[in-house]
């Protein structure tokens, strides 16, 4: 393994160091340090963060290679900074076997671009019905501590419970896609003036905020883990905020695209905006970064959903909802978090890399950037700006909601366990 030695770092955005990654860990930081046969990567300028952690990702392989593989999703997640992700379970077969997990977690070693954490589902096929095998998942060699059936919500309370009580047991997580579907159907955005004057059925805050605050009581009675993906309103917020004032073992997430983009969007008619939940007001953008900044949110989660071109590039009721996001979350989080003072840059490794690890329960991701630490790093570029071109990205697919606007931040390097997988913005391999 090739040792390397970084000049001029500012960990954290603090003072600029050197830091000496030997053996896929961090050996030394301070200053002019040296090191015999090491290759030297320039980073003035440049901030170290611990590699990224992403709760929430759509790599669709097996069954929808079309759209995104583990390879190509991974080396998209390296591109954005990211050491980890989480894999939804939403594939064909869904992954709510030992054997369909342990297939996406051997497909992500092989990749070797990021530590690739299967996501189990909850019930079987993600039909709601009955649960899947939650324990024999736990068990396989891909050690599932995250089950959700996102896409779906698991909305019969009594199986919803079962579910906490079991996951219970080996420290698991159920993360809820919070949507009551009696209260959607048919829905193509937010509801409010806007659908209403667009002809769009409206898809009410309601919806979610009712399945959060029935599955936090349920997590407080059982007394087991809850987390929420995707949170797109302020009142939402607002019952996590009150959930954790009382104690209650719930964590959420917010998407890049959920904290920078409205229900304007829509007036387009372009379906690249078309997401689930929908894209929502001004007011729940301002709720949404006021709960990241304060920690009722814990985490910035991507929801990556690549869509083949003929499942996106259609008429706006028939597209598939989702947009890429692993290439560009931490530039949303810099222009809406980090520029406007809401989070300094300890504050962005511990929403996009500290938390969560914790959640997902990973060892040696979101580790302080520190001597004996694995050398799980990225450096990044707060001072560069770029316009944000679809064909470039890394992804199989190009339906990127950020096509086209400028966003500040560039990743220039990525480090899995000291070994690089992007130098000088671009991927190695």
């Amino acid at each position: 393994m090739t040792n390397h030695l970084i000049k001029g770092a500012k960990p954290l955005g603090g003072d600029a160091v050197d830091i000496l990654i030997k053996d896929g860990r961090i050996a030394a930081i301070g200053d002019s340090l040296s090191a015999t046969g090491a290759e030297v990567v320039e980073a003035a300028g440049l901030v170290a963060l611990p590699g990224l952690v992403d709760l929430h990702t759509h790599l669709r392989e097996p069954g929808r290679e079309d759209a995104e593989t583990v390879e190509t999703g991974s080396r998209a997640a390296a591109l954005g900074g990211f050491t980890a992700v989480h894999a939804m379970a939403n594939t064909d077969p869904v992954a709510d076997t030992a054997g369909v997990v342990e297939q996406v977690w051997r497909l992500g070693q092989e990749a070797g671009l990021v530590d690739v954490v299967p996501v189990g589902a909850v019930t079987v096929g993600l039909a709601g019905e009955r649960l899947a095998e939650l324990g024999a998942m736990a068990d396989s060699a891909a050690r599932v501590r995250v089950f959700s059936d996102d896409g779906h919500c698991v909305s019969d309370p009594a199986l919803m419970r079962r579910a906490l009580e079991y996951v219970k047991a080996f420290d698991g997580v159920v993360a809820q896609h919070a949507e009551e579907p009696r209260l959607t159907v048919g829905a193509q955005m937010h509801e409010g003036d806007r659908s209403a004057r667009l002809g769009l059925t409206g898809w009410p805050a309601a919806a979610e905020e009712a399945i959060i605050a029935r599955d936090v009581l349920l997590a407080e009675h059982v007394g087991a883990r809850l987390h929420v993906c995707h949170v797109s309103t302020a009142g939402s917020v607002e019952i996590l905020r009150w959930a954790k004032s009382r104690g209650v073992q719930v964590t959420a997430e917010v998407t890049p695209h959920h904290l920078l983009l409205t229900d304007a969007c829509a007036e387009s008619y372009d379906p690249v905006f078309k997401v689930n939940p929908p894209l929502r007001t001004e007011a729940d953008i301002e709720a949404l970064r006021a709960g990241l900044a304060d920690g009722t949110i814990d985490a910035v989660g991507t929801d990556h959903a690549p869509h083949a071109v003929e499942d996106k590039e259609s008429e706006w009721a028939s597209a598939r909802p989702g947009m890429l996001g692993l290439e560009q979350a931490l530039s949303v989080v810099i222009e809406t978090m980090v520029e406007p003072g809401r989070l300094d840059w300890a504050g962005v490794a511990d929403r996009m890399s500290v938390r969560p690890a914790a959640i997902g329960r990973l060892d040696g991701h979101g580790r302080p950037i520190a001597p004996g630490e694995p050398a799980n790093l990225v450096l990044v570029d707060p001072a560069a700006r770029a316009t944000v071109d679809p064909a470039a990205l890394a992804s199989r697919s190009r339906n990127s909601p950020y096509a086209g606007r400028e966003l500040p931040g560039r990743v220039v390097a990525t480090f899995l366990r000291g070994t690089p997988t992007v130098l000088d913005g671009k991927a190695v391999r």
